[in-house]
């Protein structure tokens, strides 16, 4: 029997269980944690990017607004890895990007004017 990796709140976002993971984060859960090399949030935006292409059907946004209304960083990237950022780009996730640019702090001292900047320019 193989082990499950994920803690509570990477299983929460795995399962797209909203429910579970608004409590779990109510309940001090640390919004910002790592597992299998993900925070919560890159591992949202990966799960919602990547069941969108494969159902060809429209982006849920549902765990990214959540993760970002409890301030989860989308910056946090050691070299080599993708942040949340990168996997909102690389999936096209635009709801990501306008979420992070409209609650997030960090959005708001970038030195370009916004994270819809920011795309652009690696889109150029």
């Amino acid at each position: 029997m193989v082990e499950n990796p994920w803690t509570p709140a990477h299983q929460a976002v795995e399962s797209s269980d909203y429910a579970k993971l608004t409590r779990l984060l109510d309940e001090g859960a640390d919004v910002n944690e790592v597992c299998c090399g993900m925070t919560l949030l890159e591992h949202a935006i990966d799960l919602e990017g990547d069941a969108a292409l494969q159902s060809g059907t429209p982006i849920d946004s549902r765990l990214t607004a959540i993760l970002l209304a409890y301030g989860a960083n989308p910056r946090p990237q050691p070299p080599g890895r993708m942040s949340a950022v990168d996997l909102a780009d690389f999936y096209g996730h635009d709801i990501a990007y306008r979420l992070i640019d409209r609650i997030t702090p960090a959005a708001a001292s970038c030195p370009r004017s916004g994270l819809r900047s920011w795309r652009r320019s690696r889109k150029d």
